[in-house]
Formats: structure tokens, C-alpha cells, sequence
């Protein structure tokens, strides 16, 4: 497991009875997790700033004492906004910091200007983090209110070179196929189950396999990684590296859970990444 350990504005306190508490710059948080099926040795409630509660259809925050809507924390030299949502989300996904790291090292490295297409690309860590390391990225979400939260993101960090799309991502991949466009690095983290913006049915077990291939068409002559993240429960790190290995051959591709260091001893797992990377 790969284990993103370098925050020091965010950290999982405990986890536990399917709820996990963390601290986020100056206000903790519990919230839900369905891998955490094993009992805490505390109740976590007395601890938390703002508690989310599952309801049927949804939920919702309560709230123990009075914070911000919303507040900023720091990975390094990255600023991210903080914002708990209806949907117990925050924005940030902290245990994505180990592929950050290694994506700035790559482009960093390669010594040459790189153009990242990052799909999927919710709130935009990673293309913030791309932007960082000098690549030029195209930032692609369906949702427009998850774009304009990445704008943000990156306008809180000084970058303003991003471009942003607000579309379906596989149009828009046999669109920039059409066109001819093409980029060195691609980021992916699709949905267990999705719609596009007209209706389109994706569900990932049975559409991600053809969506990779697809993707392989809008890479360069020069390519230098392909990453895959995935949140589906059950979903096997090896299930991403078979993947990885049928479209773009089996050198160089590694696959692992990721998760984060709890204080209680306890490491949280938080889904499985993939990457092929390319020996230019």
C-alpha cells in the first residue's frame, strides 16, 4: 500500500464502527466510510467540530460548534479549499498527495514541456498539483459546479494557465480525436456509476476497459504516464494493472491501494491507483 504521510495541515485522528475523524487545519471532521468496518476505541462525536449523518436518500452536517462555510489547508506549496458539501465530500481527497508527488517528480524530470489531460478531474488537485510542476493541463469534469471549485483551487495558488471543460469525458476525448489533439500524460478517476450531461448511462466495470483504449489515441509519440484512480469498493489495484497493461503495454506499470496513516495505529484504505509510465 502507498501511503500519503507528507500533510501537516490534514490528519486522520480515528477511525472506527464505519467513520473516520480528521483534522482539517483547525476544525475536525467525522464523516462516513464503508471500508471501516471494525469498532473504534472511543466515541469520535465529543471530538468533531461538525458530525455528516447518513439519511435515507442523503444526509446531512450538524454542526457542535460555529465554523467557516469554508477554509483553506496546505500540501507543500499547494493551497486547497476546504468546503464540507451536501454529500459528505470536503474536495480534497488528501491520500491522492503520494500520486501528486509523483506526477510534479515525472514532469519535473523530464525536462521537457509536458501536456497533461486530467479526466474526471472534480475539484482539481491534480491538476493544480501538474500545473505546479510546469505542465499545461486540460481539465475536463461534466460537472460545472465542480469546475468552477477547481478554478478556484487553482486561482487560490496563482496559476491562471489551466484550461477547463465542462463536458462528457469520452465526447470530449472523440472530439480532441477528431481534431488531432494530443497530450504526454493523461489522469483518469471515474465514477462507479455516472450520467453525461445528456443522458449517457457510464458504469465502470463495464465501460472503463474500452474508455482506456479510447484514451490512447489522444496520447503523444512521446508519452510519459498514464494514472488510473479508482474508488469502487472491490475493485483490485491488479484489476487497473491488467488494464493498464492491455492498452499500453506491460513495462513499467505498477498498480497499489492507497490510503492514509490514522493516529489511532490503524492505516485507512481509500481506494486503488495505477500508473504505466514511459522511460523517455
Amino acid at each position: 500500500m502507498r501511503i500519503a504521510d507528507t500533510w501537516k495541515d490534514y490528519q486522520v485522528i480515528s477511525t472506527g464502527d464505519g467513520q473516520k475523524l480528521e483534522k482539517w487545519g483547525d476544525y475536525t471532521l467525522l464523516r462516513p466510510d464503508p471500508q471501516v468496518i471494525w469498532h473504534s476505541k472511543k466515541d469520535m462525536k465529543k471530538g468533531a467540530d461538525a458530525v455528516y449523518e447518513r439519511r435515507d436518500g442523503g444526509g446531512m452536517w450538524h454542526y457542535n460548534r460555529q465554523i467557516p462555510e469554508r477554509w483553506n489547508i496546505s500540501w507543500k506549496n499547494i493551497k486547497f479549499i476546504v468546503k464540507p458539501m451536501g454529500f459528505k465530500h470536503t474536495g480534497i481527497f488528501p491520500e491522492q498527495a503520494v500520486n501528486w508527488e509523483m506526477m510534479m517528480g515525472l514532469i519535473e524530470n523530464s525536462k521537457r514541456p509536458i501536456k497533461v489531460l486530467n479526466l474526471f478531474a472534480y475539484t482539481g488537485g491534480a491538476s493544480v498539483a501538474c500545473a505546479k510542476a510546469g505542465a499545461a493541463v486540460t481539465h475536463v469534469d461534466a460537472s460545472k459546479g465542480m469546475v468552477e471549485r477547481a478554478k478556484e483551487n487553482a486561482t487560490l495558488n496563482g496559476i491562471s494557465t489551466i484550461r477547463y471543460i465542462v463536458d462528457d469525458c469520452q465526447k470530449f476525448i472523440e472530439r480532441e480525436i477528431r481534431r488531432g489533439n494530443f497530450y504526454d500524460a493523461i489522469i483518469m478517476d471515474p465514477p462507479s456509476y455516472g450520467r453525461g450531461p445528456s443522458g449517457e448511462m457510464w458504469k465502470l466495470e463495464d465501460n472503463l476497459c474500452d474508455f482506456v483504449a479510447l484514451t490512447k489515441k489522444v496520447l503523444s509519440d512521446k508519452p510519459l504516464f498514464v494514472l488510473i484512480n479508482s474508488y469502487t469498493t472491490g475493485l483490485q489495484p491488479t484489476v487497473i494493472a491488467n488494464i493498464l497493461k492491455s492498452v499500453f503495454g506491460n513495462e513499467n506499470v505498477t498498480a497499489d491501494e492507497i490510503g492514509l496513516p490514522s493516529n489511532d495505529g490503524l492505516v485507512l484504505p481509500c481506494g486503488a491507483t495505477g500508473v504505466k509510465i514511459w522511460k523517455n
